[in-house]
């Protein structure tokens, strides 16, 4: 079975981690960064070894993306971010490939302990079945 592992931030997060601190989110250290770096990539080269990998990446930060919904005129309305009325924003994802729930289920606490800076917001990592099918509705 293939799963989404998500992790979330905020554009307060990325700002944190280019060491601008805020009311939520406490400025990263060169170090801290580098401890968080190494983490994630021995997570991606233990998962890239047993072949449960199919893919992972960082996004870019909110600042950088753009919402684009339909207009009551039927044409698009385009919005460069970050946006305010929302919280939270996919950071990074995972595809994996992993025999059960309970396996990506470990690889996501896994994933939780990721060091951070002391007073760093705790996001959810949130795993979502990928559907091989219309079948799997």
């Amino acid at each position: 079975m293939k799963y989404l592992v998500m992790v979330q931030g905020t554009q307060a997060d990325y700002e944190a981690m280019r060491g601008k601190a805020s009311a939520n989110s406490p400025a990263w250290s060169a170090e801290e960064l580098q401890a968080m770096f190494a983490y994630m990539g021995a997570i991606n080269n233990d998962l890239a070894e047993t072949g449960e990998l199919v893919d992972g990446q960082g996004l870019a930060e909110p600042a950088q993306s753009r919402h684009v919904t339909l207009g009551d005129d039927g044409k698009a309305v385009i919005t460069d971010g970050p946006y305010g009325e929302t919280k939270e924003l996919l950071a990074g994802y995972w595809v994996l490939e992993c025999e059960s729930l309970e396996r990506v289920t470990e690889i996501a606490d896994r994933v939780a302990r990721c060091p951070q800076p002391a007073g760093a917001p705790d996001y959810p990592v949130v795993i979502r079945p990928i559907m091989d099918g219309s079948g799997d509705i």
